[in-house]
């Protein structure tokens, strides 16, 4: 769905009441936002995304610049609050591909700026096909890179706090560039690494091989490493796979995936089903 076709009419506004960042100063900038919801029905469930609008004038003469967010927090609203929620953003910074100045990103810079008390307006919740299965006996496989870990961030919350566990088994597959940007699993904010402990969970982690030269983390040589038990997993029927984050953690599952089916139309053929049967799912950016 292009960003034009999304429904901006009806803005709320938001009340920034934390940032923090949870990469460390040596590698890319990334905060862990928490807004106040403005009072009145702002429902929502994990998977779904809010809208931020950057107030302008932009280039063109566009009044807002808008993006969109994957909550990162439960049902339950961020600690437990319902009336206040998290995402997770990336300071992001684009090179001119003719001139090649570099610009910072409008949403991301704008956000990452803003401090405790400012006012954030908020659109939305959207989407509704990336939501956690009914039925806690169901499998859950989610891969994702960088930012798309926010996503599963909530459903981790909402499995083991709101539900208060999961009989199915519930896998994570996670790529970043280094150990330090391990979202909500390293140094600075541990969230996920919290549940561990938990019997029916697990998460696996890849890093890119020569961070230093921007090499994309090795997510395909992960799964396949794991291949035996990923491999159950998309064959049993009670499994529901979620991919979120860069367009990259897609085509790393893809290649992972093929090499299991034995082939790209095997891959496709099974897939296909998935998607069919609502047990497959994605957000890309």
């Amino acid at each position: 769905m292009n960003l034009s076709e999304y429904d901006i009419s009806n803005p709320y506004e938001a009340t920034l009441v934390a940032s923090e960042r949870i990469t460390p100063k040596t590698v890319t900038e990334v905060r862990h936002l928490v807004l106040q919801l403005p009072e009145g029905h702002f429902d929502f469930v994990e998977g779904q995304s809010i809208g931020v609008l950057i107030p302008g004038p932009h280039e063109f003469g566009n009044p807002r610049h808008f993006r969109l967010y994957s909550i990162a927090s439960s049902r339950q609203g961020e600690n437990g609050k319902g009336d206040a929620i998290s995402i997770c953003v990336r300071r992001c910074f684009y090179l001119d591909e003719v001139s090649g100045e570099r610009y910072p990103g409008k949403a991301s810079n704008f956000l990452c700026d803003a401090r405790p008390g400012d006012r954030v307006l908020i659109t939305g919740p959207y989407g509704s096909h990336f939501s956690v299965p009914p039925d806690d006996s169901a499998n859950i496989l989610m891969v994702g890179a960088g930012t798309g870990i926010a996503p599963f961030r909530a459903f981790v919350l909402h499995i083991y706090q709101g539900r208060g566990g999961w009989k199915g088994k519930v896998r994570l597959f996670y790529g970043a560039r280094t150990g330090m940007e391990m979202l909500y699993r390293n140094e600075i904010n541990r969230d996920l690494a919290l549940y561990y402990s938990e019997e029916s969970f697990q998460a696996f982690e890849a890093v890119s091989p020569r961070p230093y030269l921007d090499e994309e983390p090795t997510l395909d040589r992960l799964l396949v490493a794991n291949q035996f038990e990923v491999w159950e997993m998309i064959q049993d029927p009670k499994t529901h796979v979620y991919l979120a984050g860069l367009a990259q953690a897609e085509e790393k599952f893809e290649k992972a995936m093929i090499v299991m089916a034995g082939s790209k139309e095997a891959w496709l053929k099974r897939r296909a089903e998935m998607i069919e049967q609502g047990r497959y799912a994605e957000v890309l950016y």
